[in-house]
C-alpha cells in the first residue's frame, strides 16, 4: 500500500534528522574540543540508570579512561569535572545495549565551543557469543571491554578518527579481525582490576593522532627550556 502524504512527510523528517546528524558526527572527528583554556577538559560522568545493566564500579573505568587520555597528553590535557552537568564539554552517558553497539559519540555545542557526549552499554550479554560467554565467566575480561570501549568513544570525543590498524583503540570493527582477541591481549595485560589504572591501551598511533590535535607532550625537557 503506498504511503500516504503525512507518512511521506514523517519519514522524510526522519531521515534528514539522521543524515544531519551523521554529517555532525563525522565533521567533529579531526577536530579538537573547545577551544581550551590552558588544556583544561571539564567533564561529567552520568551515574548509570538502572536498564543500562551497568555495574559498581563502571564510572570509575570512565575516569580510568579520561586518566589515560590526559597521560598521553603529556601536559597538553588536564581533565577536571565539572560543577554542571550542561557545562561540562565532555560527558559520559550509559546506554542499554541496541543494535550490537558497544558505544557511541555525539557532538555537542558548549557555549559556542566543541564538546561531545559519549554514550556507553555495558551489557556485555548483549554482544552475543563469544564475547557475552568469556565476559559472564570473567570479570575482569568483561571490565575491559567497558573501558576499551569508554577509551575508544572518549576518542572519539577528543576528535581522533577510526584508524584500519588493529593496534590502535581507534580501529574500526568494520574492518573485520579477531573481535574476541582485540579484547583479550588487553585483558591479559591485567592481573587484577586495579592494573586498568596503568595499562592505557593506548599505541603510538593513537597517541601521533592526540599529538596532531594537541600538540606535543609538554617534556621536563621543554619545561627546563622555558624557564631558562
Amino acid at each position: 500500500m503506498p504511503l500516504d502524504r503525512r507518512r511521506w512527510i514523517a519519514l522524510l523528517v526522519v531521515l534528514l534528522a539522521a543524515t544531519s546528524f551523521d554529517h555532525a558526527r563525522v565533521a567533529a572527528q579531526g577536530r579538537p574540543l573547545g577551544p581550551l583554556e590552558d588544556g583544561r577538559v571539564s567533564y561529567f560522568i552520568a551515574p548509570p540508570p538502572a536498564d543500562s545493566q551497568s555495574r559498581t564500579g563502571d564510572e570509575e573505568l570512565a575516569l580510568w579512561a579520561l586518566e589515560s587520555w590526559q597521560r598521553a597528553g603529556g601536559g597538553q590535557l588536564q581533565f577536571v569535572a565539572a560543577a554542571d552537568e550542561r557545562t561540562a564539554l565532555v560527558r559520559v552517558y550509559w546506554a542499554a545495549a541496541a543494535g550490537g553497539q558497544y558505544g557511541e559519540m555525539r557532538p555537542l555545542d558548549v557555549d559556542g565551543r566543541r564538546g561531545a557526549a559519549v554514550y556507553i552499554r555495558p551489557d556485555t550479554d548483549a554482544f552475543g557469543d563469544p564475547i557475552a560467554q568469556r565476559a559472564g565467566l570473567d570479570s575482569l575480561f568483561r571490565d575491559t571491554i567497558v573501558y576499551l570501549t569508554c577509551l575508544h568513544e572518549l576518542g572519539h570525543a577528543l576528535g581522533l578518527e577510526h584508524t584500519d590498524d588493529f593496534a590502535d583503540i581507534m580501529y574500526f570493527f568494520g574492518f573485520g579481525g579477531d573481535i574476541p582477541e582485540y579484547f583479550g591481549r588487553y585483558r591479559r595485560e591485567l592481573a587484577g582490576r586495579t592494573d586498568i589504572r596503568a595499562v592505557a591501551g593506548l599505541s603510538a598511533g593513537d597517541r601521533a593522532q592526540l599529538r596532531a590535535l594537541y600538540g606535543a607532550p609538554v617534556t621536563q625537557a621543554a619545561v627546563s627550556d622555558g624557564a631558562n
